[in-house]
């Protein structure tokens, strides 16, 4: 079986079969969690940009941010935050799938780049499966009777929740549960499933793929004396920037359809297009990109990391910081 290794002294990639696993999996989750403490207001504001009607409540993002803080308090900005920690458990499975298919890829000799596309797709499809019906929970928890002052205020409110201030946040989602279950059904945890599916497959797939290449272009471009693990997370970087350019309007699609319990991707994407047109491109653009390129970076310092911590003491010496 073949490795990533480019030279006796440098261990490029660090592969499934180079690691403690039980050193990795623990470290792996902790990695997660608290990246997604740190940058959970930026999915949180993304949301709210992109369920909105042209731009009744908020211009941007920053004007997101700081109409949440004044109205809603710190609070407002980790609306549904502990039922999206259980994606938690689906990252577990997503980093799982992605390194085993990249481990039985390189048994077949495989490019660098198509072991990347596969297995981030494999992955992608693996971790939405566990996750959507906590994404379908965290994202009408995050949008649930949004205030921007007397002036300008938008309710959004699809299954009728009770706004009663003195019920507590786990009221609110035993309710939201309670509803979705006597609307759908099971499946109603699952709305949007394929629209997730159509967007999260993809972007992971070409992430992966464009973290390899921005590697080897950063490789060939800077100095050897560089920093390996800084050039993988600018790589990260550029791969997520990258990515939500080419996927935005599909995750626009995914969180109305969710949110806004449209019947389907087809009748979701006309009434965009008529609210929108050519906007429905950009709509949330600015505070996806910013999402994406702090997750990307937090994820794959984290990620690398970890790697470098639970390597096999047989390849330590291998492996450049």
């Amino acid at each position: 079986m073949t490795t990533a290794v480019e030279s006796p002294q440098f261990i490029r990639t660090i592969e499934w079969d180079m690691m403690d696993k039980s050193k990795f999996f623990p470290l792996s989750m902790l990695s997660t969690f608290s990246v997604r403490c740190v940058l959970y207001p930026l999915t949180v504001i993304k949301t709210r940009l992109q369920v909105q009607r042209h731009d009744q409540m908020y211009k941007g993002m920053i004007d997101a941010w700081s109409k949440i803080y004044r109205y809603e308090g710190a609070s407002g900005l980790y609306r549904g935050f502990w039922v999206s920690t259980f994606q938690i458990v689906s990252g577990v499975f997503y980093i799982s799938t992605y390194e085993g298919v990249r481990h039985v890829l390189t048994r077949y000799d495989a490019d660098t780049r198509v072991k990347s596309l596969v297995a981030g797709g494999c992955a992608s499809l693996v971790g939405q499966t566990i996750v959507v019906p906590f994404d379908v929970l965290s994202q009408h928890l995050m949008v649930l009777g949004v205030n921007c002052g007397k002036e300008n205020k938008m309710m959004l409110n699809p299954l009728g929740v009770s706004l009663d201030p003195a019920r507590s946040r786990l009221q609110m989602t035993a309710d939201i549960t309670r509803q979705i279950y006597l609307r759908d059904g099971v499946q109603g945890f699952y709305r949007g499933y394929v629209a997730s599916l159509c967007t999260y497959v993809p972007n992971s797939a070409l992430w992966w793929a464009f973290y390899d290449l921005y590697q080897d272009h950063l490789h060939a471009l800077l100095p050897k004396w560089v920093s390996h693990l800084f050039i993988q997370c600018m790589a990260g970087t550029l791969g997520g920037f990258t990515t939500t350019l080419i996927t935005n309007p599909l995750d626009i699609i995914r969180a109305r359809l969710q949110v806004q319990r449209l019947g389907s991707m087809q009748k979701t994407f006309h009434v965009l297009w008529t609210e929108e047109r050519l906007r429905m491109f950009t709509k949330g653009l600015s505070a996806r990109l910013v999402q994406s390129a702090c997750f990307s970076f937090a994820i794959i310092l984290g990620y690398e990391t970890i790697k470098r911590m639970s390597i096999i003491e047989e390849y330590r010496e291998y492996v450049r910081w």
